[in-house]
């Protein structure tokens, strides 16, 4: 028996009287517990008092020698054969009714993986300690038989347990964290030489089967957090599993690492608890009963990459297989570590979130790592493949050495599972910082696949213009000229400045037969406006913008007079589709500004065309309005629009006044402002209901001066 003593109250007696009983419980303090990152005190979980461990001191001439001997008993049971220590934790104090509904012990020490949990004398009733793990369940009452012994059990800080209420008396723990002394010890596996032949063998005919899958996932009996996540901290059959793969692994030709495995769904749900609660806190909804009507979404993730020597994996997410699992069930009866129920609102029914997570060993034969590598995503392979592709370089050697081969198979791995959607994000430079590295590599294979695969079949922006100029030159000239033709048919319906941008680059560098490069784009011209279709689900045809009338003409004038001719006809025959304003006059204008331009006949062409749009419009007619007559462009027939009509025509009428609800007034604001009228519209908010004021003004003259100002200046500039 060991000797406790507390500040502030002595020595206590044990088993402990009544009278000590209240007076620890009076000096102690609720104890908390933790729930997720936080440490809360709720008396609904638990209901325990604790005693600081600065206030306890425990003695006794043999006690030091009796708490080894406990710790190196629990160590045997559990498993464990290195050096290990006691930590104390707590002196907890559990009067009657006191609990801790089920829950797992944090990591509270670098190297901790187990409680300690010693029960001293005590007359009481209940209290029961029971620890669950894999489906089993252990009911402990450690309650001494004789007064003068105590009681203690030991279990997995991951093991979920709970203390069952205290029904008389009063129950003292002492409680203990079980840690290694040396955290980092290394892996001793048993005498496994029997199992170790027996897993190579089966690793081997695994990685050399055909019809298996790339890799397997073998989940751990124990639960492990992030933070104790490593192949030296972990527990009992998994460290013992771990030491045999480790070796076996390695002899097999297979890598080996440890991550968490995760399956998350979410989808729609059915309320089966709390009925007639009227009003319910976050916490309470969350922890509803439900059944799941059906899974939407269903994510499985590797995460939290280590390796066996502790070094980081420098993974990132991976997706994984059902198929993966070794077992294939292994998450079949698992109880979720997290769920989440929302009920219904607005238009969205009821719906549930949950997560069910394991650690688990990962492995995959070695000469498939490239093809697992890339499960993980172009994140993953796009900075691998540049670090082979800088190593190769570095190295100087010839494309026949190992590097070189190394990015080429991942670059096919790569290129087999590039999406082949046409819808890019506008950040997405992965096409570009992929066919730069093949052009670094001088990779001729993989630069014709990616251009004919992807960059010809639609996967394909702006910003790979660069990219795809350099690597098409590698190319011989014929072939060259071929992919490009396709990327600007396929392309320039949906990407129209972004091809006019492929062939001014192509005429710099240059690359390929140029004039059949500049007629495909002619080609694919948009005329007739009404005829533009949609090109796919993602993509909708943009207008057309006066940098791309720059491009096309810079570059066809460039390649030959008569193919930028062509072009110049084409856009002048569809006025709609390449509006003056906003198109050809700009584009004329930017053009005037290239030096060279002025002996392009083609640009001549387009200068004349505009200036003769200019003319007409500086022809018409420009006087300021001599009385108050309007036009009247609203179409609506309904009475107050008539009447703001018969306003608007009316010579000697300023101003016109509707008091009206507010339906009818907003019904006369929109039509006349969708008419573009010449008022002031204001709305007058005295009275009930309020009044809208029209107040004609002459903003449609302004606008033709401000316009007949400008054009003047186009004129101008363009040497009219």
């Amino acid at each position: 028996m060991p000797t406790i003593d507390i500040d502030g109250m002595g020595r206590i007696a044990l088993p402990i009287l009544p009278v000590q009983a209240e007076r620890l419980v009076a000096i102690a303090e609720a104890a908390p517990y933790g729930r997720g990152e936080e440490t809360v005190v709720d008396r609904e979980v638990r209901r325990t008092w604790q005693v600081d461990p600065s206030k306890v001191r425990i003695g006794g001439r043999h006690w030091d020698q009796t708490l080894a001997g406990l710790v190196a008993d629990t160590a045997l049971g559990l498993g464990v054969s290195e050096p290990v220590t006691a930590d104390f934790y707590k002196l907890l104090v559990y009067d009657t009714g006191s609990f801790f509904v089920d829950h797992r012990d944090t990591e509270k020490a670098p190297g901790m993986f187990a409680t300690m949990v010693l029960v001293l004398p005590s007359t009481h009733g209940g209290g029961e300690l029971v620890i669950k793990h894999l489906g089993r369940e252990v009911v402990l009452d450690l309650r001494p038989e004789e007064p003068s012994e105590i009681g203690f059990a030991a279990f997995y800080a991951d093991c979920v347990h709970e203390v069952r209420p205290v029904k008389t008396g009063c129950r003292l723990t002492l409680v203990y964290n079980l840690r290694f002394v040396d955290k980092r010890r290394p892996l001793k596996a048993p005498d496994y030489r029997a199992e170790h032949g027996r897993v190579v063998e089966l690793l081997r005919n695994w990685a050399s089967a055909e019809d298996e899958p790339d890799k397997l996932i073998l989940p751990l009996q124990h639960a492990y957090t992030p933070a104790e996540l490593s192949f030296s901290a972990l527990k009992g059959a998994d460290a013992g599993v771990a030491s045999l793969l480790v070796k076996a692994a390695a002899e097999a030709d297979c890598d080996l690492h440890l991550a968490l495995v995760s399956i998350e769904e979410s989808g729609s749900a059915e309320h089966t608890g709390y009925y007639g609660r009227r009003h319910r806190s976050r916490d309470e909804e969350e922890d509803e009963e439900f059944d799941v009507a059906e899974v939407i979404d269903r994510a499985l993730i590797l995460s939290e990459w280590r390796r066996p020597d502790g070094g980081e994996a420098g993974f990132d997410d991976f997706p994984f297989a059902e198929d993966e699992l070794c077992p294939p069930d292994a998450f079949e009866d698992l109880e979720p570590d997290e769920q989440h129920f929302h009920e219904a609102t607005g238009n969205e029914g009821a719906s549930f979130e949950r997560t069910y997570s394991r650690a688990g060993f990962v492995l995959w034969p070695t000469a498939r790592r490239l093809a697992v590598l890339n499960q993980a995503g172009r994140r993953t392979t796009l900075p691998y493949l540049e670090d082979l592709t800088a190593r190769w370089e570095t190295s100087n050697a010839s494309i026949q050495s190992p590097l070189w081969r190394e990015a080429d198979e991942l670059s096919r791995h790569m290129l087999r599972s590039w999406p082949r959607s046409s819808w890019r994000a506008d950040d997405d430079t992965d096409a570009d910082r992929m066919l730069d590295l093949q052009v670094r590599l001088r990779n001729v294979e993989r630069i014709d696949t990616f251009l004919a695969e992807l960059s010809a079949d639609g996967h394909y922006a702006a910003p790979d213009n660069g990219a795809i100029v350099r690597a098409a030159a590698l190319l011989p000239v014929a072939r060259t000229t071929e992919l490009l033709v396709r990327i600007v048919r396929r392309n320039a319906p949906a990407h129209l400045s972004a091809c006019g941008d492929l062939l001014l680059r192509c005429v710099a560098a240059p690359t390929g037969h140029l004039k059949q490069i500049g007629a495909a784009l002619i080609d694919a011209l948009p005329g007739d406006p009404t005829k533009r279709e949609q090109v796919d689900a993602w993509t909708r045809p943009m207008p057309v913008k006066p940098g791309f009338v720059v491009d096309l003409v810079t570059a066809t004038s460039r390649i030959d007079a008569g193919l930028a001719a062509r072009a110049i006809e084409h856009l002048l025959a569809w006025p709609k589709t390449y509006a003056p304003d906003d198109v050809l006059v700009p584009a004329a204008l930017a053009l005037a500004k290239l030096l060279e331009s002025n002996a392009w006949p083609a640009v001549g062409r387009l200068r004349e065309a505009s200036l003769d749009h200019l003319r007409r419009r500086i022809a018409l007619p420009l006087e300021a309005p001599r009385d108050w007559t309007r036009t009247n462009p609203i179409n609506c027939t309904c009475g107050d629009c008539r009447a703001l009509g018969a306003f608007l025509v009316a010579l000697d009428q300023k101003q016109w006044r509707l008091k009206a609800v507010q339906d009818r007034r907003t019904h006369v604001e929109q039509s006349a402002r969708s008419a573009a009228c010449d008022l002031d519209l204001t709305t007058e908010r005295r009275g009930s209901p309020h009044t809208l004021v029209a107040t004609k003004n002459q903003a449609s003259y302004e606008r033709r001066a401000k316009q007949r100002r400008r054009d003047l200046e186009h004129v101008s500039a363009l040497g009219g």
